[in-house]
């Protein structure tokens, strides 16, 4: 196993001809990881958060973010310190060795192949029926072959097209801001509800836990940030700036939403549409549906370009590092970015999205994501007491770390024994998969 102290600079292999291309700035870090966080997921999330926390939908928002925060600061030491393609799987390795480095990017390419699979079909749904009605199938393949082409064009052309679908999805949740203040002021809307937490179920401390675990999975997605830390200019720099930024500025427009959401239209109403925000809009009239059907694809097809870019990022830090075949570290000569490693992450999306096997999965996606990020956390501790040199990276109080642990035990208590036992089975693949791996590896070296 490398060490710390080799792994942390990239200068030796900068030039050499699998080596990623530098072309992240700031700005577009930002937009890539607030578009990540912005994705699909929440013009569908108020509405459950709502028929377990209450009105008060903004309570739980902000407490998901200040859960998300804790795991988002130790990524931030780990992701300065180590600026490589592999993101988790990478630190795993650092501190515990090949097994769990194996493990951490087993679950994250697994959520990220099934997220792209089901937002693939998702794309060919009812939002586009919208405007045309066309096979699923015909739709998921032209959809990903999109996709993979983007991506393999560049980082920087993917991510100028995260910006401008970023804007989109930006401006589309500050238009339901906007018509939910319009309701209130019109006098059709009740801000009172707005401090009603707790359900008939749930009395107002479940109501919180219960709504923020659901929450969470909105703020999921600035985790994929750090597979792109090696095309990023300025890592060391950039990253912080660009993920608390992203974090920060997300959930101030989750709150906002929700608040507009359950000011606007009642309860029950709200908790039982599966497009809440469609609600908002039917609520205030004189906007078209089609204007958020529009909307939705957008961020569903940012979603899954986001996705996939994560997912082929992973594959190529994993191969590099020797945890997966060698081959997935082939990159075009010109423009340096990982083509093997889009192919092979894009056929596996296809082929769940063409089987239909997604809905057993990805229930499992966030489950997979608490294991990852309980090593992250956990990692930053064990590699702070291996590596005791001076390095000018972003540093996490000491407490963070520790409570970021705390809090993926925590959520995953609250996940439900049918998820448990469909995320037990993806483990147990990956850890003999992972075992397998690690014999193999010790055995080249």
């Amino acid at each position: 196993m490398r060490t710390p102290s080799t792994t942390g600079t990239t200068s030796t292999t900068a030039d050499a001809p699998t080596a990623l291309k530098k072309a992240l700035t700031t700005p577009l870090l930002y937009f890539f990881i607030l578009g990540d966080v912005l994705g699909a997921g929440v013009y569908v999330l108020v509405g459950q958060v709502a028929a377990d926390s209450g009105g008060a939908v903004w309570v739980p928002l902000v407490a998901a973010l200040c859960l998300a925060l804790l795991t988002a600061t130790s990524y931030a030491e780990l992701v300065t310190k180590y600026p490589r393609a592999g993101g988790a799987s990478h630190y795993a390795t650092l501190a515990y060795g090949p097994f769990a480095g194996f493990l951490a990017g087993f679950c994250m390419l697994a959520a990220g192949i099934v997220s792209v699979a089901a937002l693939a079909r998702g794309f060919g749904g009812d939002y586009l029926s919208e405007f045309v009605t066309l096979p699923v199938v015909l739709v998921t393949v032209v959809f990903l072959a999109a996709l993979a082409l983007l991506n393999a064009r560049g980082i920087r052309e993917s991510t100028r097209a995260n910006v401008v679908a970023t804007v989109i999805e930006v401006s589309g949740l500050v238009i339901v801001i906007g018509l939910g203040l319009w309701i209130v002021l019109r006098g059709d809307g009740d801000v009172g509800r707005l401090t009603q937490l707790g359900t008939a179920d749930h009395g107002p401390a479940a109501a919180v836990l219960s709504g923020a675990v659901l929450a969470y999975y909105s703020f999921v997605g600035f985790e994929t940030s750090v597979n792109v830390a090696e095309e990023t200019r300025d890592p060391r720099r950039s990253y912080p700036r660009a993920l608390f930024g992203a974090l920060v500025t997300a959930g101030a427009v989750y709150a906002l939403v929700g608040a507009a959401a359950a000011a606007s239209v009642p309860t029950g109403r709200l908790a039982g549409s599966s497009g809440p925000l469609l609600e908002v809009v039917k609520e205030a009239g004189g906007v078209p549906t089609e204007l958020f059907s529009a909307i939705a694809l957008v961020a569903v097809a940012n979603g899954a370009l986001l996705t996939g870019i994560m997912s082929s990022r992973l594959a190529y830090g994993m191969a590099r590092d020797g945890l997966l075949p060698s081959f997935l570290t082939r990159v075009l000569p010109g423009r340096r970015t990982p083509w093997a490693s889009i192919a092979a992450t894009t056929a596996l999306s296809l082929l769940l999205a063409l089987t239909g096997d997604v809905a057993t999965l990805a229930s499992t996606l966030v489950l997979l994501l608490l294991v990852v990020f309980f090593l992250v956390n956990t990692s930053v501790l064990v590699l702070r007491r291996r590596d005791t040199a001076a390095r000018d990276h972003f540093r996490a109080p000491l407490a963070v770390p520790f409570l970021g642990a705390v809090s993926c035990v925590v959520l995953a208590t609250q996940v439900e024994r049918e998820v448990w036992t469909r995320g037990l089975v993806v483990l147990a693949v990956g850890a003999v998969c992972g075992a397998i791996a690690t014999v193999r590896l010790r055995r080249a070296r």
